[in-house]
């Protein structure tokens, strides 16, 4: 458990309807107020800057919704902020700088790098500005929590499939998102060890992929042309598994093959229907955008917090897209 010092606040109020309308209508509404170096208009509660991996990918799409919900219903009022693309590290550096100079009473950040922002961060933290991580942690004892799914776990339970559907014998490869960001290493990692301490697959290869769907088609291409026996594949992010998904279709390699994805989406969920993709790991966004905003509000009033906010994951497959706690956690 961690304790911040506490700030005196005034009362809070629900955020005002024009600051959610704001905050929701985009990338430009949301990137205006932070360029500007602003907190958001409207509201008189506490102010949030939160800047994601990035902005357009449905994952984040449904962060940011639940971030909305958390400020609506818990009353703050919020910026929401991400680089172009997930390998942006140096937009992201900058936008974590614009959101400090709004002068937030805390901060969400998912690290994008977990060294490159360890000097903001200090600086945050010299100023008396609560970091609250999320998706992702940094390489630092300075944020106050980290929501997030336990990826290692969650990418392990992946591996679990992988072997059961693959029949435990044969080549694997993994098509991972990064490998720095603590969710590429965690999902890499948390898979090959369940491979190689449970069963006689090989893990032939791991490339990366930036998050671009392009140079994942092309790195899962590679992998089958490399190796015709290959047994599995795994894909350590939604973009990944489209890539993957895309260059099985262009070879008509899917028979003999397991292909299991992480998070959702409607390329995901649509591959799983007709069979092009045996299961995936989800995620709940919705959950780490609200436990987000939770988290900040509840450091800004020097609340007790936990050091890691689990928020769950589940392996979902054609059997059971429909159960309840499932498409809960789905997004298209």
């Amino acid at each position: 458990m961690k304790t911040i010092k506490k700030r005196v606040l005034g009362a809070v109020s629900i955020l005002a309807v024009s600051a959610l309308t704001l905050t929701a209508c985009g990338r430009g509404d949301a990137s205006t107020d932070a360029a500007d170096g602003a907190s958001p208009e409207g509201g008189s509660g506490p102010y949030v800057a939160i800047v994601s991996k990035g902005f357009s990918q449905q994952f984040w799409v449904s962060v940011r919704e639940g971030a909305e919900a958390a400020a609506d219903e818990l009353g703050a009022r919020i910026t929401f902020d991400g680089p172009d693309t997930e390998s942006d590290v140096e937009q992201q550096i900058q936008q974590l700088q614009t959101a400090m100079n709004g002068n937030p009473d805390a901060i969400g950040f998912a690290a994008l790098d977990s060294e490159a922002s360890i000097p903001l961060i200090e600086q945050a933290d010299a100023d008396g500005i609560p970091i609250v991580a999320f998706d992702s942690g940094v390489e630092s004892e300075i944020p106050v929590t980290t929501v997030a799914t336990d990826n290692y776990a969650a990418a392990a339970e992946a591996a679990k499939h992988m072997v059961e559907l693959a029949g435990g014998t044969g080549k694997v490869a993994v098509v991972a998102h990064d490998q720095t960001s603590l969710t590429g290493t965690q999902r890499r990692d948390g898979f090959v060890d369940y491979i190689e301490q449970n069963s006689d697959m090989e893990i032939v290869d791991i490339q990366y992929t930036n998050s671009d769907v392009l140079k994942a088609t092309n790195v899962t291409n590679a992998f089958l042309q490399a190796n015709p026996d290959l047994k599995g594949i795994f894909a350590t992010n939604e973009a990944s598994a489209i890539g993957m998904i895309t260059a099985i279709d262009e070879l008509g390699r899917k028979d003999g093959l397991t292909a299991i994805g992480f998070d959702s989406g409607k390329g995901q969920i649509d591959a799983i229907k007709d069979g092009r993709l045996d299961g995936a790991i989800t995620q709940d966004p919705y959950n780490i955008g609200y436990r987000t905003v939770e988290a900040a509000l509840a450091a800004i009033d020097g609340e007790e917090v936990e050091e890691l906010v689990d928020t769950g994951f589940y392996f979902y497959d054609a059997t059971n897209l429909e159960d309840e706690e499932i498409a809960r956690s789905l997004y298209e």
